[in-house]
């Protein structure tokens, strides 16, 4: 890769612009920016939870998602290019049938918590679901490929599944929302 960040204060978004992978400079409110930063801070996040402890399967599969999280990034930044091919999406595909398979059928709602691994990959989640949303937006005003959109919504899915594999790693279990309708409604039968 060469010396490509031999200078990281280079004082040229001092004015309120960034500069994207092609050498245009936009707004740092721009709509590609914003997607660029909900990717990165997923990307952060999932390296957080790299630092508990963690079934090696899951580790090897999270630590392939931040590669392609960040060739994701790399394509926001570079407008009509593309990193994140569609292999990509099959191996979250597989992942998600695979461990989904081993899970109990859901009843009822969970909340994000349990255990400090399942909680993390809550938050992972929810920021993979605010980075779609932003890559929605983006799609919705420039030219986007579906890979990075599609990308991000089954990677949201995964992480809820994850989370809940996570909660049963040392006999545990979700942590399910009660409702208080359904409460209600369950001692009046």
């Amino acid at each position: 890769m060469g010396n490509r960040l031999s200078q990281i204060a280079t004082r040229t978004g001092d004015d309120g612009t960034t500069g994207l992978g092609d050498n245009t400079r936009v707004p740092k409110s721009s709509l590609r920016v914003h997607a660029m930063g909900d990717v990165d801070e997923l990307n952060s996040h999932i390296g957080v939870l790299l630092c508990e402890r963690l079934p090696d399967a899951v580790r090897e599969l999270l630590v392939e998602v931040q590669q392609q999280l960040f060739n994701l990034g790399g394509e926001l930044s570079i407008p009509g290019y593309e990193l994140l091919k569609a292999e990509a999406l099959a191996v979250l595909d597989e992942a998600l049938a695979q461990h989904n398979a081993a899970l109990p059928r859901l009843q009822e709602f969970i909340l994000p918590g349990g255990n400090r691994s399942a909680a993390q990959a809550h938050v992972c989640r929810t920021v993979a679901r605010r980075a779609e949303r932003a890559v929605v937006a983006l799609g919705q005003a420039e030219p986007l490929n579906d890979t990075p959109r599609r990308y991000l919504n089954r990677l949201s899915d995964l992480m809820f599944v994850l989370a809940r594999v996570l909660n049963r790693m040392d006999g545990g279990d979700d942590v399910y929302w009660k409702s208080e309708r359904l409460a209600r409604s369950a001692s009046s039968d």
